[in-house]
């Protein structure tokens, strides 16, 4: 394992060199910048744990939904979800797949103009911490900013070895300590006893775990107690993925994310505009309920039961490509 890794802040703002460029474009708050945000009606917001941010109950997932969309469309799609009020932009370095421009480089296409109105997550893929850190570097040149507000250690698992992980956390905690980070975490999608014992262990201020109804990876009997304790903010992902059409609703499983105790907003990758419209009006009609759902969720575990597991779920498969790199 190499030696821990130590850039300063003021080496990170020279060598991604849009320090200066981004502060301005952050300050920066024109009457038509700001037309959009008072025209749609504004989305639940609740507070994401301990980090006291104050999130929408919707997160832009910047995934495979995301990169399938053509040049063309993801910009206008992406403008479109900040004018609904979206504040939290979730990316990582290896989403890209087959799309011309990386899912970062697509968020700092769009995102630097609104800097100051968002929030920008994004996650380190390798295990080595020199490695963990040029990929950080790189995020912050992509996303064109100079800082991050979620730093997350993607997609750990029983296959990793904890030292490695701790390694990179304390790397990541002196990130923090600059401030060019300002919380950390990881994301976790299919053992959900590892990743209570990681919870334990690292005491993330922000996690992102797999939860939806069919229960599968047990991430809400295992995980989920753990960072409430803690007051761990969470975000839910794969929600709706390979579920939604066939034994349920996008309003159902929605709502089942929205209702889990604990979770503070649910990560959506969306490809095309009409599915974000979509779930825009259903997090509204939510929030206009008092955000109670009305959706049975023991029935609607009970139906969903038979998609638990990688026959169903693309995502729960050996062989699934969550956009990781191998470096």
């Amino acid at each position: 394992m190499k030696s821990d890794y130590k850039l300063s802040r003021r080496e990170f703002v020279r060598n991604t060199a849009v320090g200066l460029a981004i502060s301005t474009l952050g300050t920066t708050s024109s009457c038509s910048q700001m037309s959009g945000f008072s025209q749609s009606p504004k989305l639940p917001m609740r507070t994401l744990g301990r980090t006291g941010l104050p999130i929408t109950i919707m997160t832009y997932g910047g995934g495979s939904q995301f990169t399938a969309m053509d040049d063309g469309e993801w910009e206008p799609h992406m403008e479109r979800a900040v004018e609904m009020g979206i504040n939290l932009f979730d990316t990582s370095p290896g989403y890209q797949w087959e799309a011309s421009l990386s899912s970062e480089e697509r968020f700092g296409k769009i995102l630097p103009k609104y800097r100051k109105r968002i929030i920008l997550s994004t996650k380190v893929d390798s295990r080595d911490v020199a490695v963990a850190m040029q990929e950080f570097e790189r995020s912050l040149q992509r996303l064109k900013t100079d800082y991050i507000d979620i730093l997350m250690i993607h997609g750990i698992n029983d296959k990793d070895d904890p030292a490695d992980l701790d390694r990179i956390y304390k790397q990541m905690h002196r990130l923090k300590d600059e401030g060019i980070v300002r919380f950390n975490g990881f994301s976790a999608m299919d053992d959900g006893p590892y990743t209570r014992d990681m919870l334990n262990r690292m005491d993330p201020d922000v996690v992102i775990l797999t939860l939806n109804a069919t229960k599968f990876t047990s991430m809400a009997k295992e995980a989920l107690p753990v960072a409430q304790q803690r007051n761990t903010g969470v975000l839910a992902m794969k929600v709706m993925l390979n579920i939604v059409g066939k034994k349920a609703t996008a309003r159902e499983l929605l709502q089942y994310a929205w209702t889990e105790q604990g979770v503070a907003t649910a990560v959506i990758g969306h490809n095309g505009i009409e599915p974000l419209e979509e779930n825009y009006r259903l997090a509204l009609e939510f929030g206009e309920k008092g955000m109670v759902a009305t959706v049975d969720r023991k029935e609607l575990e009970r139906r969903l039961a038979p998609l638990a597991g990688p026959h169903a779920l693309c995502w729960a498969r050996p062989d699934y490509d969550d956009g990781m790199t191998t470096a």
